[in-house]
């Protein structure tokens, strides 16, 4: 038995175990695996329904009351100061400041039941982004550590890296890292979305995006490309490797050019690790600067995102599983402060987030349709909570992680579904809630990866990527 669990070890370096040795496994009782149910589990296979993913990360924690489960017939301190509106799904009603969703909603399904109880931004945002719950400090849990649950996305890109063009990243996490854009902290990293135990080589391709004066227009609502600086964090040994907008405006497809001409120059990146100079050669790939270059987008495309933030990068996140991506994580952080986490008022909420979130999805959402794109990319719109019933200050709401909703499109998923019922106050789930594992576990199912796969850690040791998870079959077209 030794024996073989030094061969499987030595195996365990290929994107997944084979099938010989975890059958030996399974007869020798390893993993905790039977033979019958190994055998039963690969007759029954996993076939993809999804080549890729868009997860739309509404970090901060959006309030339910006020996005996908408004509750008019509440008690007035609870219902919110948002009017409902009907959209195309029976039993849905929509804020009235999403009403380009609402038309939609016969495109995608929405889970009213999300819960859990890590009531943190930090280690609810790992928990979401990863399926699994980790020992995160409350209220701390500002910096990524290699001891972290890697991300869906790196879990994706190392399982389906055999299927995409090897000159792009399988993984991007846009327009920045989640934390950066936060004002009480300098360039935090908050965990969830990197490699964790995986290694560093896992981690995705992220972006950083600035605005010049980003202070006087946090939204950066109506900003031309001259306005932005563009990098890709993480690369350089001190500091990032800039591709900048502003200086001597050139485009950047020149100065990706300028890069390919740099690494031709070897002395030049001595500096560099083996995964900083990967990184760095995909960078510099004629594959990746196409799929990076949004102004080879038609303005009025552009215009229908929306000229901000998070619509310019719903639309790079489309340009870049056009491209052959696998995974793409688009952070809506806190661009102005706090963002979704509105625990004053919901003045934010009402004048930018809903409806930046609004324009973006719905134009994603089309977009995709009209490519011929939307059932082969699952689509994932989520915050790491919710917010309490009871409101504070000028209607806004603290954290509560017992209840939020989740938006699932495209990818197998049924077109105009809802998923679970709340109370009358969407305080509590009145059916069976959602945890992230099970969103974790529906994510793997489509994308054709098993939930109960084991991918070896740093030391060779197969340690499961979903533990509990149950795959949410009733959401499946």
């Amino acid at each position: 038995m030794l024996e073989l669990a030094r061969n499987l070890d030595r195996r365990s370096n290929s994107p997944g175990f084979g099938r010989r040795p975890l059958l030996q496994a399974a007869g020798a009782g390893l993993f905790g695996l039977t033979l019958p149910k190994l055998l039963q589990a690969e007759e029954q296979g996993i076939s993809a329904r999804a080549k890729s993913v868009i997860f739309v990360f509404l970090f901060g924690g959006p309030s339910q009351l006020e996005t996908f489960d408004l509750k008019p017939h509440a008690p007035d301190r609870i219902r919110g100061p948002f009017q409902p509106i009907a959209s195309r799904t029976p039993g849905l009603l929509i804020s009235e400041h999403l009403p380009l969703l609402a038309n939609l909603s016969n495109r995608y399904t929405v889970i009213r039941t999300m819960s859990h109880s890590f009531n943190d931004h930090s280690g609810g945002g790992h928990y979401i982004q990863t399926g699994r719950r980790w020992h995160i400090p409350i209220g701390g849990g500002f910096n990524a550590t290699p001891q972290d649950w890697p991300a869906m996305g790196s879990v994706a890109d190392r399982q389906l890296q055999a299927g995409r063009d090897a000159d792009l990243p399988g993984y991007f996490v846009i327009p920045n890292s989640l934390g950066r854009l936060q004002e009480f902290a300098t360039r935090l990293r908050r965990p969830g979305e990197y490699g964790g135990w995986l290694g560093r080589g896992a981690d995705p391709l992220t972006t950083a995006i600035d605005k010049k004066e980003a202070k006087d227009n946090p939204y950066w609502r109506n900003c031309s490309d001259d306005e932005l600086t563009f990098a890709i964090e993480g690369l350089m040994a001190k500091g990032e490797l800039t591709v900048d907008r502003m200086e001597n405006r050139e485009s950047l497809l020149q100065q990706f050019d300028q890069l390919r001409r740099q690494l031709d120059r070897p002395l030049a990146f001595q500096a560099y690790d083996r995964f900083q100079t990967r990184a760095l050669s995909l960078v510099a790939s004629e594959k990746t600067r196409q799929a990076l270059d949004i102004t080879r987008e038609p303005a009025a495309l552009r215009d229908r995102y929306g000229r901000h933030l998070f619509g310019q990068s719903t639309l790079m996140a489309r340009r870049l599983v056009e491209a052959g991506a696998r995974y793409v994580t688009v952070h809506y952080d806190a661009p102005d402060g706090y963002g979704w986490d509105s625990h004053v008022n919901s003045k934010d909420v009402k004048d930018h987030l809903l409806p930046t979130l609004d324009q973006g999805m719905s134009a994603l959402l089309t977009d995709l349709e009209d490519r011929g794109l939307l059932d082969e990319t699952l689509v994932v719109a989520v915050g790491e909570m919710g917010r309490t019933p009871t409101p504070s200050g000028d209607w806004g709401r603290g954290h509560w992680s017992t209840l939020f909703p989740a938006v699932l499109a495209g990818g197998g998923i049924r077109r105009g579904g809802l998923y679970g019922e709340s109370d009358k106050n969407a305080a509590y789930a009145t059916t069976p809630t959602v945890g992230p594992e099970d969103l974790a576990a529906t994510i793997y199912h489509l994308l054709g990866i098993d939930p109960d796969l084991r991918l070896p850690d740093a030391f060779g040791r197969p340690i499961p990527i979903n533990e509990g998870g149950r795959v949410l079959t009733e959401v499946f077209s």
